[in-house]
């Protein structure tokens, strides 16, 4: 039945000669028509029932509306969509579509509303709603999981990817501390990528070190990649704050050979220690009037916190700004990583996992408003889910095009949000996707990738 409202005309007259009307009065229409693509690659993954395999559903079979997978394809899909919120799904549970990418045998019942959604991040973790359960340990593993899927052979190297980020909480939540380097109240997860993809996400109070509970998620994901590959060489990268004994230790021990690559935070010491290489950096910008850099290595150990004397490398570099050293401590040795090429070609590349986590913010992890650290980080699951969902778009469909590294927020906008008439019959579901969409050809090679 039509509302008064969607019988209005809407019109005026512009400066050229034909009148232009408008009317709420389409039956089914979509502005996602592209996120069919993510249900190729969620078929070709098999991922969010797998995902939901690591959740335990305790309702009566029925009297259950709503099975626990619909509901989390429902979730992850309308966030790798752009609907951050709750109280989207008000209006997308009507939404077709979406009823497709759940999962849904009937495309036009309604799907979970935003009360039983809610129910599903609480559940397990309140005594109201205690009926389904996940466990961390199922999510964490099938992460890695995708990862080792994604690879035909061992690869010759894994570099692990550490870093941590702010999320800013707002309100009195749980387990809220005020960081002083982000100046403001907030959580502070820890990240670890290899390479694009994402391998764990822990969530953490903010006054915690940089590096609390490396350990345990290292150990994690290198006894399950050695499960499958012995002998791959794995190397820990990350800034100053992984710099401390216990990781750096535990990676030397003789049980774990991993290699690890992290900053060093300057102090007086290593100043005195390079120099000689700063003045002549700085002769050398006195010179050339450009940035110079001078590389230099050397064995070090702290007065009290290393164990051992460890390989160091130093930049020394004078700007026009003066000097600024710069320091990494490593594992890996000389004759195969000189100086310059360690720094340069394999520490700085770290900077790509910051445009990693800064697409995690895209897919909303930062929506961590709830009164449970445990269903929050159940949120940044289904973002993290989200996520591996586009990047397998970007690496199984997209490879070797225009977009194949573009990030999630271009992704969604010029590949999924496609204007779609949608068509039900008894049979099938049709959508007519928009012909004066631009990127028709990349998008039928996308799709042809994915039914390969």
């Amino acid at each position: 039945m039509q509302t008064e409202c969607s019988q209005e005309r809407f019109s005026f007259a512009p400066h050229f000669s034909r009148q232009v009307s408008a009317q709420f009065s389409a039956q089914r229409v979509s502005g996602d028509g592209g996120a069919l693509l993510l249900r190729q690659v969620d078929r070709k993954l098999n991922l969010l029932s797998r995902m939901a395999g690591c959740f335990a559903d305790g309702r009566d079979p029925e009297r259950i509306e709503h099975t626990v997978e619909e509901m989390l394809s429902q979730r992850v899909h309308a966030l790798a969509l752009g609907y951050e919120d709750l109280n989207d799904h008000e209006q997308l549970r009507t939404d077709p579509l979406l009823a497709v990418l759940a999962g849904k045998r009937d495309v036009e019942a309604p799907l979970a509303g935003k009360s039983t959604l809610n129910r599903l991040e609480l559940a397990g973790r309140t005594p109201r709603y205690h009926k389904i359960s996940y466990s961390a340990d199922g999510l964490d593993r099938l992460l890695v999981d995708i990862y080792l899927e994604s690879h035909s052979a061992a690869p010759q190297r894994i570099v692990l990817d550490l870093d941590a980020t702010d999320i800013p909480v707002y309100g009195h939540q749980p387990e809220r501390f005020f960081h002083g380097y982000y100046d403001s109240y907030c959580y502070l997860p820890l990240y670890i990528f290899a390479g694009d993809q994402l391998l764990s996400v822990r969530l953490r109070p903010a006054n915690r070190d940089a590096s609390a509970g490396a350990v345990e998620e290292v150990r994690r994901i290198v006894a399950q990649i050695r499960q499958r590959w012995p002998e791959v060489q794995i190397v820990l990268r990350g800034d100053s704050g992984f710099c401390r004994e216990e990781l750096m230790a535990w990676c030397e021990a003789d049980e774990n050979k991993v290699d690890y690559v992290f900053g060093l935070a300057r102090n007086k010491r290593l100043g005195k220690i390079i120099g000689t290489e700063i003045h002549q950096a700085r002769m050398l910008h006195q010179t050339t009037g450009k940035a110079a850099r001078i590389f230099a290595q050397f064995s070090y150990q702290t007065r009290k916190s290393w164990s051992r004397g460890r390989r160091v490398v130093a930049k020394a570099e004078f700007l026009d700004k003066g000097e600024n050293p710069r320091f990494i401590v490593t594992s890996l040795p000389e004759d195969r990583w000189p100086a310059q090429d360690l720094y340069e070609k394999f520490y700085c590349a770290r900077g790509e996992m910051e445009n990693r986590i800064k697409e995690q913010m895209c897919l909303f992890a930062d929506r961590l408003s709830t009164q449970q650290m445990k269903a929050n980080q159940l949120r940044l699951y289904f973002s993290a889910f989200a996520y591996t969902l586009i990047e397998a778009l970007r690496r199984l469909a997209l490879k070797g095009t225009e977009w194949a590294e573009a990030q999630v927020d271009t992704l969604r906008l010029k590949l999924l949000k496609i204007g779609a008439i949608v068509r039900i019959s008894v049979r099938r579901v049709l959508l007519q996707l928009s012909a004066a969409y631009p990127w028709k050809t990349l998008f039928a090679h996308a799709w042809q990738a994915l039914r390969c």
